[in-house]
């Protein structure tokens, strides 16, 4: 399948690093602190290593969220999975990257793979029985913090909104329908699934929740879910009931994962799990393992240090633009806040948003800055076996941290920059800002932003090549010639 005349990009592929959206307990997306501590006697528990659940795709607006495993099918892409069903991660990640992400058809398998929940060493054969164990233990995880908050069970309602008083009666019809289809199960896989039951049980007995904390993630919760992308086809009608399945998603993570709990916009988040992957389970441990791999963007700390990356980065592309935004009247980059913390899920379509995060998620300007690596290592051996005595300056180094978002970031303050400079405090700039909301174009933000990244690493390196382009007669050796080359 061609993804590339599919999505419309006709150029270069789009770089990145961990993309992410992210959160932080002790901030959330408005801003409010949040404390964050350590909580004694809890356990954190981690998705296993094969981790996986149901193959399904998010074909239908409403479906069984909770339904079983379907069979699982090869990749829609062409040398990524072998005979057998293992993936080649390095290609899947390189795919995704050349041709700006994936098509709407095959990216909830893919993202099954992207996000860790089925390993990429695992079989087609292998898959069915982690989805059991996956299965088991989340459910076994939601009746734990079910049976301490029994109250909690079911979302309060505010008794105007009729659409969620409609959407407890579908979500309630969906969970009779699943507990039919668990009835009509066969001896066999009842023998087995007991057996996973009880292992699930010993897994979960000693951990132990703070009440308090605990009770009051739930109220935060059930306060952002109702207003959850509702205006999307798939929360609309019977499918408003999948925000009550999200609510179950939010909550069971928040118990069992209290050093992050829960911060406004997760919700955002995990969300997009839920449309694309259209399964509880799925969605439960591909969000965990998201979580885990950038838990340190979910702090104050963290999401600090990005936006302090985001005003280095700009400084290094434009000085100038840099300097007005840092005046006694804009203080900081904070009017990035919630770009960097949700992806920009807002500045483009519903659908280039997803396509963005899964561009961001395959972590592929690491690689790059691997390659780069490799090829200044390479030049600085050409240069010791050179037999020329001239000493050269050593060239700067990349800064790995500028991950791809920031470029992203960067790439709409560029195109934006007369109506930033026309802006005089903060309030200015935050109206600014929520101008932009739906109104970007992805296959061009990212071209450009491919474009500032290379210019980057090559005004890193000039130093260092200065002097050396010019006597050189093998260009291929040329740390700029193997730069070019990752982009083309």
């Amino acid at each position: 399948m061609d993804t590339l005349q599919e999505n419309g990009l006709q150029h270069s592929p789009a770089l990145d690093i961990p993309g992410r959206e992210s959160t932080a307990k002790e901030h959330g997306v408005h801003g409010t602190p949040l404390k964050t501590k350590e909580k004694p006697g809890t356990t954190k528990i981690s998705s296993p290593v094969n981790n996986v659940t149901a193959e399904s795709g998010n074909q239908q607006i409403v479906s069984l969220v909770n339904a079983p495993a379907l069979p699982t099918t090869p990749l829609e892409l062409p040398g990524v999975m072998d005979a057998e069903g293992r993936v080649d991660e390095s290609r899947l990640r390189m795919h995704i990257f050349k041709n700006g992400g994936v098509s709407p058809s095959g990216r909830g398998q893919v993202w099954r793979f992207l996000f860790g929940m089925y390993p990429c060493s695992s079989t087609s054969l292998e898959r069915p029985l982690l989805q059991e164990q996956l299965n088991v233990r989340y459910h076994s995880m939601k009746r734990k913090w079910q049976q301490l908050f029994p109250a909690a069970i079911r979302l309060r309602i505010n008794g105007t909104d009729a659409e969620l008083v409609a959407a407890v009666r579908y979500f309630d019809v969906r969970q009779d329908r699943v507990q039919l289809q668990t009835q009509n199960q066969s001896d066999e896989v009842r023998e087995r699934l007991s057996f996973l039951e009880l292992q699930a049980q010993v897994l979960f007995e000693r951990v132990t929740f703070d009440l308090e904390e605990l009770q009051e993630a739930i109220r935060i919760i059930d306060k952002d879910v109702p207003r959850t992308d509702r205006d999307l086809p798939y929360y609309s009608g019977e499918g408003l009931g999948n925000l009550l399945v999200l609510r179950d998603i939010l909550i069971t993570y928040a118990a069992f994962h209290p050093e992050v709990s829960y911060a406004q916009g997760m919700n955002d988040l995990c969300s997009r799990f839920l449309e694309v992957l259209d399964s509880e389970v799925d969605t439960y441990w591909s969000f965990s393992y998201y979580m885990e791999k950038f838990s340190k963007d979910f702090r104050a700390d963290g999401l600090h240090r990005k936006i302090e990356l985001e005003a280095a980065l700009l400084k290094e592309l434009d000085p100038q633009l840099h300097t007005h935004l840092i005046t006694d009247s804009m203080e900081s980059f904070t009017f990035c806040h919630r770009w960097l913390l949700l992806g920009f899920q807002r500045e483009f379509e519903h659908c280039d948003a997803l396509r963005l995060f899964e561009i961001l998620s395959c972590d592929h300007l690491e690689l790059i800055s691997q390659q780069v690596d490799r090829a200044r290592y390479q030049e600085r051996i050409a240069r010791r076996q050179s037999i020329e005595d001239k000493p050269v300056s050593e060239a700067q180094a990349v800064n790995t941290e500028f991950t791809f978002e920031l470029f992203i970031c960067a790439t709409i303050l560029l195109d934006n920059r007369d109506a930033l400079l026309r802006c005089r405090n903060d309030v200015q700039l935050i109206q600014f800002t929520n101008s932009l909301q739906g109104t970007l174009d992805l296959n061009l933000t990212l071209k450009k932003a491919e474009e500032h990244f290379y210019n980057y690493c090559k005004r890193s390196a000039w130093d260092y090549m200065n002097g050396r382009c010019r006597t050189s007669k093998n260009k291929e050796g040329h740390f700029l010639f193997q730069l070019r080359s990752f982009f083309s």
